[in-house]
């Protein structure tokens, strides 16, 4: 009789159940750790997001304070540096002071455009406007109103506005005249010495509605003079308060309307600092400057002339 044989295929059915049940746990887990890489991946731009949205608010505001000082600067209010002794007694080198540049219409910055005015320029103003002024070859400073020479490096100067559109301008035997007549001048008993110890009386001059104070003439300082020059209209003729030390439209001519930046008007800071850069880097210099160069009485200082 023949022997009865298991069948194998009940083997190899209970073998592959086994390693079926195996494999389950592998699977869940590979499509476990599947899962977790998708969701790290949906959350990488969240982050990412996140991280620039902290960034902007970090920059956003710099940027905004930037762009208004910017804007401030451009049109409504300007700093400038008092470099030499031209507007003495009025201005001392190392004052710094405001200027009004809505007042008289600002110009649109990277444009030849400017803002309505509010008002024209005044005899007797003080204001800031633009030169142009190059060094030729031999070292020589040349200064030059851009409308004559537009090719010139523009450079702000500082003046008093004396002559008008249409007013003739004169000045010889140190005497300023307008329309023919002499500008009066009046003694005050004090005196200045400039840099170079020369002593200089100080004097007050009328400009029709304005006073303020001049140095008058030193023997030794010729100064300047003006043949008769009727002002062009849209110019302005501009003179330093230093009579025998001022280079202005008595050796240039006269300035336009639109390269006049506009009135100074208030003096912030102000100190003797005739320090390099260099020197600046060091604290000591700082110190030195603020304890014994500042001069602390003239911060707040209006500039306005006496009104007659």
């Amino acid at each position: 009789m023949a022997r009865k044989r298991r069948p194998k295929a009940k083997q190899g059915i209970g073998t592959v159940k086994s390693e079926g049940a195996k494999a389950k746990p592998e699977n869940a887990k590979a499509r476990g750790g599947s899962a977790d890489a998708a969701e790290t991946e949906s959350d990488a731009p969240e982050v990412q997001a996140s991280l620039a949205k902290r960034a902007w608010d970090q920059v956003a505001p710099l940027l905004v304070a930037v762009v208004l000082a910017l804007g401030i600067r451009a049109v409504v209010v300007e700093s400038y540096y008092v470099p030499s002794e031209s507007m003495l007694p009025t201005l001392l080198i190392g004052d710094h002071v405001f200027v009004n540049k809505f007042v008289y219409g600002a110009r649109v910055p990277f444009t030849d455009t400017h803002l309505p005015a509010v008002r024209d320029p005044e005899r007797g103003e003080i204001v800031v406007f633009a030169l142009g002024r190059r060094v030729t070859q031999t070292g020589k400073h040349e200064i030059c109103p851009l409308h004559r020479c537009p090719d010139y490096p523009s450079e702000g100067f500082i003046k008093r506005v004396v002559g008008l559109p249409g007013d003739v301008v004169e000045y010889r035997g140190n005497v300023l005249y307008l329309n023919g007549e002499p500008a009066a001048k009046h003694v005050t008993g004090r005196e200045m010495r400039d840099e170079r110890g020369l002593s200089f009386p100080i004097l007050e001059q009328d400009l029709e509605r304005c006073r303020h104070e001049i140095l008058g003439d030193h023997p030794r300082l010729p100064g300047l003079t003006r043949a008769p020059l009727r002002v062009p209209e849209g110019e302005y003729f501009m003179l330093g308060d230093n009579r025998d030390n001022s280079n202005d439209s008595r050796a240039w001519g006269t300035v336009r309307r639109e390269d006049l930046r506009g009135p100074a008007f208030f003096m912030y800071w102000s100190w003797n600092n005739q320090e390099s850069w260099a020197a600046m880097l060091n604290p000591l210099t700082w110190l030195r400057l603020l304890w014994g160069e500042t001069r602390w009485d003239r911060f707040g200082m209006g500039l306005d002339c006496e009104p007659l």
